[in-house]
């Protein structure tokens, strides 16, 4: 079997049963939610010894519910359930997601999958040979504004696209702590790798390979211990070039997306308001609105004027789609859709950011 395709641990139309490791942000927030908005999945089991979590959970998810104290523990029970969500740090993706693979389960592993392109490429060669899927959350794909810049893209709204923006800026001037800000290399942290790994996969999946990254990395914040204010040139094999900004240290914003062509440029501000919606305790329903946006944050397309005086043309903003990511994970574990994030795709975009790590190190531009 190929990555992507499921031993069929389940099939016809019984639910689909979850183990989620981890409930943290990851696996509070994005993760149980949405799996359990998703019709043909149900959140069977939660593992976390946290009692106050555990007690969340029940909560969210009701009382039958079940917990794990560690995640070996769903290994002598492979058997009970048809897929594994890691929502963990990220130092421990690789080695829980091996050991779910090696119990004969599919995986989806929030991003970033590993800590290098050569662990991703090591998990996904196990994964085609146990013949199960691993897929990659890998959320922002399903954006708002990215949604609609990428169609816009298709469509040749743009004409030949020369140079793409691409900025996830926040204004946090004093460190939070915790291992997404610690600065031993172990933990995977820094700006970088989180919020690296949504802009850099973003602008692979519109323009395609890139052939050589440039970065500038810096430590802003006194007390801060990892990147915090990183920039990423990429230059693409079809001769786009993309420039890519995370941030924390962001006092004005600048816009989310930036796209200029031959033909026309498209503007947008702001973020996707599906993080914000799923944080105060939004859900998504079947016929309920989800993922939409006001039309005063629209963005603008047009040629030679400026968005900020009102130039261009407004275009409405596709509804964010969260919910699709899950939806097609069961699809593919039912052999009826294609995995939505190949680790293979996750690696590729691990190249990039391997490459910045370096560049911006050494002061090179790196080639792939």
């Amino acid at each position: 079997m190929t990555e992507g395709m499921t031993s069929g641990t389940a099939g016809g139309g019984t639910p689909l049963r979850v183990g989620l490791v981890g409930y943290g942000l990851a696996g509070s927030v994005f993760h149980a939610p949405l799996i359990a908005a998703t019709e043909g999945l149900v959140l069977d089991t939660v593992v976390t010894s946290n009692p106050e979590r555990q007690a969340q959970a029940r909560a969210e998810h009701g009382d039958g519910l079940r917990f794990a104290a560690t995640p070996d523990e769903l290994w002598t029970r492979a058997g009970e359930l048809d897929l594994i969500v890691i929502a963990t740090p990220n130092k421990t993706h690789v080695s829980i997601a091996t050991a779910a693979l090696k119990a004969g389960l599919p995986v989806v592993v929030d991003k970033p999958i590993a800590g290098t392109a050569a662990e991703a490429r090591a998990l996904a060669a196990l994964a085609d040979e146990r013949g199960l899927l691993l897929s990659v959350f890998q959320n922002r794909r399903w954006d708002n504004d990215f949604r609609t810049l990428r169609a816009l893209v298709a469509d040749g709204e743009l004409g030949d696209v020369w140079r793409f923006e691409s900025r996830f800026e926040r204004w946090r001037p004093q460190p939070k702590g915790g291992w997404r800000e610690s600065g031993d290399p172990e933990e995977i942290g820094g700006l970088l790798f989180d919020l690296g790994s949504h802009v850099v996969d973003q602008a692979l999946v519109l323009f395609g390979p890139a052939v050589s990254v440039y970065a500038e990395s810096d430590v802003r914040r006194p007390g801060a211990e990892a990147d915090d204010d990183t920039f990423i040139a990429i230059t693409h094999a079809n001769g786009v070039r993309s420039h890519l900004y995370v941030s924390a240290t962001t006092a004005q914003l600048g816009p989310r997306f930036r796209a200029l062509g031959s033909k026309a440029g498209y503007v947008k501000y702001g973020l996707d308001p599906q993080e914000a919606a799923l944080r105060e305790g939004g859900r998504p329903a079947p016929g309920e609105p989800w993922g939409v946006e006001p039309e005063a944050m629209w963005g603008r397309i047009g040629a030679g004027e400026s968005p900020l005086t009102g130039g261009g043309s407004p275009v409405p903003t596709l509804p964010g789609a969260y919910p699709a990511y899950y939806e097609a994970i069961a699809a593919a574990l039912r052999g009826t859709g294609e995995n939505p994030v190949t680790a293979g795709q996750a690696a590729a975009a691990l190249d990039v950011l391997e490459a910045a790590r370096r560049s911006a190190r050494d002061g090179v531009t790196v080639t792939l």
